[in-house]
C-alpha cells in the first residue's frame, strides 16, 4: 500500500510518532504514590495513554475521591515536565526520515493526540518535528479517543473521505477511533498496546518498527 492512495494520513503521537510511552506510565505510578493514591500497574498505566484525562483517571482509579484524583494529576504533571524539561523524549528511529518524506508527497499529515495543545506544542519544538505536520487535533480541543471527533474534524478540515484517510497509532484508542470514522489503521506495535489490542476490521496491517512502515506505505524505488 502506497501513501498516494490517501489524502490524509493521521498519526498518533505518544508511543507512535515518539518513544514515550514507558515515561508516561512511570510517571501515572509515580504520581499515584506521591498523592497517595492506590497504585496502579505499569500495565494498567499504559492502558490509558491515549486517552481523555477523565477517562484515564477513572479506568486507573476507580472510585477515589476528587480530592485525591487532583493530587494525581498535579504530581503528575510535575513529573513529567520535569522529566521532559530538556526534551528527553524524541521520535521513534526512522520516524523523522519517513515523516519528511510523506510531510511532501501530496497528502495531508496530522496528529490526532491525546496529548493537550500545550504539551504537543512543546514537544513538536523539541522534536523539531511541528513544521512537518499541516494540522493536530488535541484531547483539550474536542471529544477524546476513542470518540471519532478528531479524525471527523480532520478530514472536514483537509476535505478528505473516509476511505482516503488512514490513522496510524499504537493503542487500541486509536483503533477503535479510526473503525467510528471509518478510516483504514495501521497499528504500530512499540508503543503502548499489545498486538492483538491493535487488530480490528479497520486495521490493515501492524508494523513492528518504523522500516517496517516505510516499505508499507513508501513505494518501492
Amino acid at each position: 500500500m502506497a501513501a498516494a492512495s490517501y489524502d490524509l494520513i493521521v498519526f498518533d503521537w505518544d508511543g507512535t510518532v515518539v518513544d514515550s510511552a514507558g515515561m508516561i506510565a512511570q510517571c501515572i505510578v509515580d504520581a499515584a504514590d506521591a498523592a497517595g493514591a492506590p497504585r496502579p500497574t505499569l500495565d494498567t498505566a499504559r492502558h490509558v495513554i491515549g486517552l481523555g484525562l477523565d477517562d484515564a483517571l477513572a479506568y486507573c482509579f476507580p472510585g477515589q475521591p476528587r480530592a485525591v484524583l487532583q493530587g494525581v494529576v498535579e504530581h503528575y504533571k510535575r513529573l513529567f515536565l520535569s522529566r521532559d524539561a530538556h526534551g528527553q523524549i524524541q521520535p521513534f528511529a526512522g520516524a523523522r526520515e519517513l515523516l519528511a518524506w510523506l510531510s511532501t508527497c501530496g497528502a495531508g499529515l496530522a496528529v490526532a493526540t491525546g496529548k493537550s495543545r500545550a504539551g504537543l506544542a512543546r514537544q513538536f519544538g523539541t522534536t523539531g518535528l511541528g513544521p512537518l505536520f499541516h494540522g493536530s487535533r488535541c484531547a483539550d480541543e474536542t471529544h477524546p479517543k476513542p470518540h471519532p471527533a478528531m479524525l471527523l474534524e480532520l478530514m472536514d478540515e483537509f476535505g478528505a473521505l473516509p476511505a482516503r484517510t488512514l490513522m496510524v497509532g499504537d493503542t487500541s484508542h486509536d483503533r477503535l477511533m479510526a473503525e467510528s470514522a471509518g478510516t483504514g489503521f495501521v497499528g504500530v506495535t512499540f508503543g503502548a498496546h499489545p498486538l492483538a489490542a491493535l487488530q480490528g476490521p479497520a486495521t490493515l496491517c501492524c508494523c513492528d518498527d518504523w522500516a517496517q512502515l516505510e516499505h508499507w506505505l513508501r513505494p518501492a524505488d
